[in-house]
């Protein structure tokens, strides 16, 4: 800090300059950042809660209305949009009203309330999207064989999501780490800048848990079920098909890989980098970039995974065109050429399930029980060819 010296009377006296107090961001605008960067904060967001708001609501109140939407294989689908709505309108509205203002004006109590929201809702809507991949690989690959993908394993994910979130959201307001103002003062988040050896602890084990991990899920299983797909493919040519349905599945997978990295890669490594260098400058406004932008997650979530789906866009035309809520299922349900799909018997608005012929499925594991067959009896010696049981069902 530097000093003043002065000289009275030929005596010097050392004279330190007044400390200088952080502002408060509870009190009124921040002197360091514009005005308009809180004006284009506030239409921002503005625009985000608006769609995140009313997309999700169509999400919910189409799977309300038709019954053919409400399968176990879509209750996780209408979990992320439930959460996506309940952080647009808390988190949303908070850092809307907060923009406008140019402050956080609705004070501390409300900056807990919204970290603690909007960290819950946003961790249950990653691992939604985590459990998401997950059943989709179960229901296309079979890991279990004749296990079904039901109503309890459904629910069971469900209290997973909310229950595993909620148990490394709350120990910021127990006093492990704590939920502070970010630097731009309108909103607030995980005290990345905290030098406790404690907190660190708290961010490092939360990063793990909360991004690695549900990550590693989603790569995981899609990459298992492209996998998958790619047999099928193979067999579809040894069967002489030419339908290839793992490109256009590919696009779909890498699409929804690169939301979730886009959506959460830049806070998290912020988080990161904070943590590890909390003396490091960052301007206001760069650092606030990363956490506006993971909120419009909650924008282009339903739109990739529920608009683009072929049977929920039925549903949802048939109702803006003022039909009743008993749409005949044929009419959601399409059947391929050569086989039922998988939409069709669980109903599941997921394109990728949708796109995978379960008849295929089936000639593949009926060609891989052939050759089986084939080289038993070529060991065993015996000319006689086995039939294949043409009673035997492909399981769903």
């Amino acid at each position: 800090m530097a000093s003043f010296v002065l000289s009275v009377n030929g005596v010097s006296f050392t004279e330190a300059p007044e400390r200088s107090e952080p502002e408060d961001p509870f009190k009124g605008p921040l002197s360091y950042v514009s005005p308009w960067n809180y004006t284009f904060l506030a239409c921002l967001m503005f625009i985000v809660t608006s769609l995140s708001l009313s997309e999700n609501f169509t999400v919910m109140l189409v799977t309300f209305k038709y019954k053919q939407l409400r399968k176990p294989l879509n209750y996780i689908i209408v979990n992320l949009s439930v959460a996506d709505f309940f952080v647009s309108l808390v988190g949303g509205s908070i850092s809307f009203l907060n923009n406008a203002y140019g402050y956080f004006v609705l004070g501390k109590w409300a900056c807990v309330t919204e970290g603690f929201v909007v960290t819950y809702l946003g961790i249950v809507a990653l691992w939604s999207l985590a459990i998401l991949a997950f059943e989709r690989f179960f229901v296309i690959c079979r890991p279990l064989k004749n296990v079904r993908l039901g109503g309890k394993h459904a629910a069971l994910g469900l209290l997973f999501v909310w229950s595993f979130s909620f148990i490394w959201t709350i120990p910021p307001v127990l006093g492990w780490n704590s939920y502070a103002v970010s630097k731009i003062g309108t909103t607030c988040e995980p005290n990345w800048y905290s030098t406790e050896y404690s907190d660190h602890t708290y961010i490092i084990t939360f990063f793990t848990f909360c991004f690695i991990l549900p990550l590693g899920v989603i790569i995981g299983s899609y990459g298992k079920l492209m996998q998958k797909l790619r047999k099928v493919s193979a067999t579809h040519g040894r069967l002489g098909h030419a339908r290839k349905p793992d490109r256009e599945v590919a696009r779909m997978v890498i699409v929804m890989i690169a939301a979730f990295m886009i959506g959460w890669t830049p806070y998290a490594a912020f988080s990161i980098t904070v943590t590890a260098c909390p003396s490091i400058y960052i301007d206001p406004r760069l650092a606030a970039a990363p956490a506006f932008f993971a909120k419009t997650a909650a924008v282009y979530n339903p739109i990739i995974y529920v608009f683009m789906n072929k049977q929920f866009r039925k549903c949802l035309i048939h109702m803006f065109k003022g039909g009743t809520a008993s749409l005949d299922s044929t009419h959601i349900n399409q059947t391929s050429d050569r086989g039922t799909t998988a939409e069709s018997h669980m109903g599941e608005m997921s394109t990728i399930a949708a796109r995978v012929p379960l008849s295929s499925v089936c000639n593949m594991q009926r060609t891989e029980e052939e050759e089986d067959m084939k080289r038993n009896d070529n060991n065993s010696g015996n000319g006689n060819k086995l039939s294949v049981n043409e009673n035997k069902v492909c399981p769903l």
